[in-house]
Protein backbone atom coordinates (compact mmCIF):
# COMPACT_ATOMS: atom_id res chain seq x y z
CA UNK A 1 0.00 0.00 0.00
CA UNK A 2 1.41 3.70 -0.46
CA UNK A 3 0.43 6.16 1.67
CA UNK A 4 1.00 9.83 0.00
CA UNK A 5 -0.62 13.14 -0.02
CA UNK A 6 1.19 14.02 -3.39
CA UNK A 7 -1.20 12.47 -6.60
CA UNK A 8 1.80 12.70 -9.01
CA UNK A 9 4.53 10.70 -6.39
CA UNK A 10 1.60 8.10 -5.55
CA UNK A 11 0.53 7.25 -8.98
CA UNK A 12 4.54 7.06 -10.04
CA UNK A 13 4.79 4.81 -7.29
CA UNK A 14 2.26 2.91 -7.76
CA UNK A 15 3.04 2.32 -11.58
CA UNK A 16 6.68 0.98 -10.67
CA UNK A 17 4.99 -1.34 -8.15
CA UNK A 18 2.63 -3.20 -10.16
CA UNK A 19 5.31 -3.53 -12.84
CA UNK A 20 7.37 -5.52 -10.79
CA UNK A 21 4.22 -7.54 -9.40
CA UNK A 22 2.71 -6.20 -6.33
CA UNK A 23 -0.76 -5.92 -5.96
CA UNK A 24 -1.13 -2.41 -5.05
CA UNK A 25 -3.71 0.05 -2.82
CA UNK A 26 -3.69 3.54 -2.39
CA UNK A 27 -4.04 6.38 0.51
CA UNK A 28 -3.99 10.29 0.27
CA UNK A 29 -4.15 10.61 4.00
CA UNK A 30 -4.33 8.94 7.31
CA UNK A 31 -7.78 7.63 7.80
CA UNK A 32 -8.43 6.55 4.29
CA UNK A 33 -4.87 4.63 5.14
CA UNK A 34 -6.44 2.79 7.66
CA UNK A 35 -9.34 1.93 6.52
CA UNK A 36 -7.57 0.76 3.26
CA UNK A 37 -5.61 -1.28 5.52
CA UNK A 38 -8.03 -3.11 7.15
CA UNK A 39 -9.42 -4.31 4.28
CA UNK A 40 -6.26 -4.85 2.01
CA UNK A 41 -3.98 -6.41 4.33
CA UNK A 42 -0.80 -5.22 2.35
CA UNK A 43 2.35 -6.98 3.06
CA UNK A 44 4.27 -3.94 3.30
CA UNK A 45 3.49 -0.12 3.27
CA UNK A 46 4.78 2.76 1.77
CA UNK A 47 4.17 5.60 4.42
CA UNK A 48 4.73 9.46 3.73
CA UNK A 49 5.52 10.80 7.41
CA UNK A 50 3.79 14.24 6.53
CA UNK A 51 -0.16 13.61 5.49
CA UNK A 52 -2.48 16.36 5.57
CA UNK A 53 -4.37 14.91 8.57
CA UNK A 54 -2.72 12.16 10.19
CA UNK A 55 1.26 11.94 10.70
CA UNK A 56 2.81 8.88 9.58
CA UNK A 57 3.94 7.94 12.70
CA UNK A 58 0.57 7.74 14.07
CA UNK A 59 -0.64 5.76 10.86
CA UNK A 60 1.77 2.87 11.72
CA UNK A 61 0.47 2.84 15.12
CA UNK A 62 -2.42 2.16 14.12
CA UNK A 63 -1.94 -0.24 11.15
CA UNK A 64 0.43 -1.97 13.22
CA UNK A 65 -2.83 -2.41 15.86
CA UNK A 66 -4.37 -4.72 13.34
CA UNK A 67 -1.16 -5.69 11.27
CA UNK A 68 1.78 -6.32 13.43
CA UNK A 69 3.63 -7.96 10.73
CA UNK A 70 3.33 -5.51 8.48
CA UNK A 71 6.68 -3.99 6.64
CA UNK A 72 6.80 -0.31 7.00
CA UNK A 73 8.77 1.86 4.26
CA UNK A 74 8.53 5.74 5.89
CA UNK A 75 8.99 8.61 2.75
CA UNK A 76 9.71 12.25 4.31
CA UNK A 77 11.59 15.32 2.50
CA UNK A 78 12.48 15.31 6.46
CA UNK A 79 16.40 14.67 6.59
CA UNK A 80 17.79 15.42 9.65
CA UNK A 81 19.09 12.45 11.70
CA UNK A 82 16.51 13.19 14.85
CA UNK A 83 13.53 12.36 12.25
CA UNK A 84 15.15 9.22 11.13
CA UNK A 85 15.61 8.06 14.69
CA UNK A 86 12.31 8.99 15.64
CA UNK A 87 10.53 6.80 12.24
CA UNK A 88 13.00 3.93 13.34
CA UNK A 89 11.76 3.94 17.09
CA UNK A 90 8.14 3.88 16.34
CA UNK A 91 8.56 0.89 14.65
CA UNK A 92 9.35 1.57 11.17
CA UNK A 93 11.53 -0.96 9.09
CA UNK A 94 13.27 1.55 7.04
CA UNK A 95 13.16 5.18 6.17
CA UNK A 96 14.20 7.17 2.69
CA UNK A 97 14.76 10.00 2.17
CA UNK A 98 12.89 12.65 -0.65
CA UNK A 99 14.05 12.89 -3.14
CA UNK A 100 14.89 9.42 -3.87
CA UNK A 101 14.84 6.76 -6.92
CA UNK A 102 11.89 4.44 -7.68
CA UNK A 103 15.14 1.49 -7.41
CA UNK A 104 16.21 2.26 -4.19
CA UNK A 105 12.22 2.06 -3.14
CA UNK A 106 12.14 -0.94 -4.60
CA UNK A 107 14.80 -2.70 -3.17
CA UNK A 108 14.49 -1.75 0.07
CA UNK A 109 10.98 -2.85 -0.11
CA UNK A 110 12.21 -6.45 -1.53
CA UNK A 111 14.34 -6.07 1.31
CA UNK A 112 12.28 -5.85 3.87
CA UNK A 113 9.58 -8.39 2.58
CA UNK A 114 12.49 -10.69 2.11
CA UNK A 115 14.19 -10.39 5.72
CA UNK A 116 10.11 -10.74 6.59
CA UNK A 117 9.84 -14.01 5.03
CA UNK A 118 6.98 -12.62 2.75
CA UNK A 119 8.38 -12.42 -0.61
CA UNK A 120 7.69 -15.74 -1.91
CA UNK A 121 4.23 -16.06 -0.33
CA UNK A 122 3.67 -12.35 -1.66
CA UNK A 123 3.98 -13.35 -5.63
CA UNK A 124 4.37 -17.14 -5.90
CA UNK A 125 4.38 -16.82 -9.70
CA UNK A 126 7.86 -15.13 -9.20
CA UNK A 127 9.22 -18.36 -8.22
CA UNK A 128 9.98 -21.02 -10.77
CA UNK A 129 11.22 -24.62 -9.62
CA UNK A 130 12.05 -27.53 -10.89
CA UNK A 131 13.50 -30.02 -8.73
CA UNK A 132 16.57 -28.76 -6.67
CA UNK A 133 16.94 -26.04 -9.22
CA UNK A 134 14.82 -22.26 -8.00
CA UNK A 135 14.75 -19.39 -10.26
CA UNK A 136 13.42 -15.69 -8.67
CA UNK A 137 12.37 -14.00 -10.91
CA UNK A 138 12.07 -10.53 -9.19
CA UNK A 139 15.21 -10.87 -7.05
CA UNK A 140 16.62 -12.43 -10.28
CA UNK A 141 18.35 -15.26 -8.12
CA UNK A 142 19.00 -18.58 -8.64
CA UNK A 143 20.07 -21.72 -6.53
CA UNK A 144 20.39 -25.09 -6.72
CA UNK A 145 20.12 -27.33 -3.84
CA UNK A 146 20.18 -24.14 -1.60
CA UNK A 147 23.50 -22.88 -3.27
CA UNK A 148 23.55 -19.65 -5.10
CA UNK A 149 24.61 -19.84 -8.86
CA UNK A 150 25.08 -16.21 -10.65
CA UNK A 151 24.26 -16.08 -13.91
CA UNK A 152 24.14 -13.15 -16.97
CA UNK A 153 21.58 -11.60 -17.74
CA UNK A 154 20.90 -13.46 -20.99
CA UNK A 155 21.66 -16.97 -18.91
CA UNK A 156 19.22 -15.86 -16.53
CA UNK A 157 16.64 -15.22 -19.24
CA UNK A 158 17.29 -18.85 -21.28
CA UNK A 159 17.23 -20.67 -17.93
CA UNK A 160 14.32 -19.15 -16.93
CA UNK A 161 12.31 -19.63 -20.30
CA UNK A 162 13.52 -22.87 -20.12
CA UNK A 163 11.83 -23.88 -16.19
CA UNK A 164 8.72 -22.00 -17.70
CA UNK A 165 8.60 -25.13 -19.49
CA UNK A 166 10.02 -28.15 -17.79
CA UNK A 167 10.81 -30.84 -20.27
CA UNK A 168 9.49 -29.66 -22.71
CA UNK A 169 11.79 -29.69 -25.95
CA UNK A 170 12.94 -26.45 -28.01
CA UNK A 171 15.10 -26.41 -31.12
CA UNK A 172 17.72 -23.95 -31.43
CA UNK A 173 15.61 -21.68 -34.09
CA UNK A 174 12.58 -21.16 -30.95
CA UNK A 175 14.97 -20.64 -28.44
CA UNK A 176 16.41 -17.64 -30.14
CA UNK A 177 12.84 -16.43 -30.72
CA UNK A 178 11.95 -16.82 -27.40
CA UNK A 179 14.98 -15.28 -25.62
CA UNK A 180 16.96 -13.07 -27.96
CA UNK A 181 13.86 -12.03 -30.05
CA UNK A 182 15.38 -12.72 -33.66
CA UNK A 183 15.01 -15.57 -36.68
CA UNK A 184 17.58 -18.27 -36.93
CA UNK A 185 19.73 -16.69 -39.57
CA UNK A 186 22.86 -18.78 -38.60
CA UNK A 187 22.99 -18.32 -35.26
CA UNK A 188 22.58 -21.28 -33.91
CA UNK A 189 26.01 -21.06 -32.37
CA UNK A 190 24.84 -18.89 -29.56
CA UNK A 191 22.24 -21.33 -28.03
CA UNK A 192 24.67 -23.48 -28.13
CA UNK A 193 27.25 -21.00 -26.56
CA UNK A 194 24.65 -20.23 -23.96
CA UNK A 195 23.69 -23.72 -22.89
CA UNK A 196 27.35 -24.95 -22.41
CA UNK A 197 27.29 -21.50 -19.71
CA UNK A 198 24.21 -22.86 -18.23
CA UNK A 199 25.51 -26.09 -18.12
CA UNK A 200 28.80 -25.43 -16.33
CA UNK A 201 26.84 -23.14 -13.64
CA UNK A 202 23.72 -25.79 -12.96
CA UNK A 203 24.75 -29.01 -14.07
CA UNK A 204 28.51 -28.91 -12.91
CA UNK A 205 29.05 -31.92 -9.88
CA UNK A 206 25.35 -32.46 -10.01
CA UNK A 207 23.17 -34.84 -11.49
CA UNK A 208 22.57 -33.10 -15.15
CA UNK A 209 19.20 -31.55 -15.46
CA UNK A 210 19.99 -29.63 -19.01
CA UNK A 211 19.79 -32.49 -22.06
CA UNK A 212 20.26 -32.43 -25.63
CA UNK A 213 17.81 -34.15 -27.71
CA UNK A 214 19.27 -35.08 -30.98
CA UNK A 215 18.23 -33.03 -34.32
CA UNK A 216 15.33 -31.81 -31.64
CA UNK A 217 16.93 -29.45 -29.30
CA UNK A 218 17.29 -29.01 -25.36
CA UNK A 219 15.35 -29.15 -22.31
CA UNK A 220 15.50 -28.87 -18.98
CA UNK A 221 14.14 -31.40 -16.22
CA UNK A 222 14.86 -32.75 -12.68
CA UNK A 223 17.75 -34.61 -12.26
CA UNK A 224 15.76 -37.25 -10.88
CA UNK A 225 13.36 -38.06 -12.69
CA UNK A 226 15.96 -38.14 -15.80
CA UNK A 227 17.52 -41.04 -13.92
CA UNK A 228 15.11 -42.89 -13.69
CA UNK A 229 13.64 -42.30 -17.91
CA UNK A 230 17.06 -44.07 -18.94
Amino acid sequence: MVVDDSPDLTEVLCSALVAQGFRVESAADGATAEAVAQNFRPDAVVLDVMLPDLDGLTVLGRIRAFLPDVCVLFLTARDAVEDRINGIAAGGDDYVTKPFSLAEVLTRLRGLLRRAGMARTRNEAALLTVGDLVLDKEAREVTRGGAPIHLTPTEFELLCFLMRHPRQVFSRNQLLEQVWNYDYGGRGHVVELYISYLRRKIDAGRPPMIRTVRGAGYALGPAAERRGAR
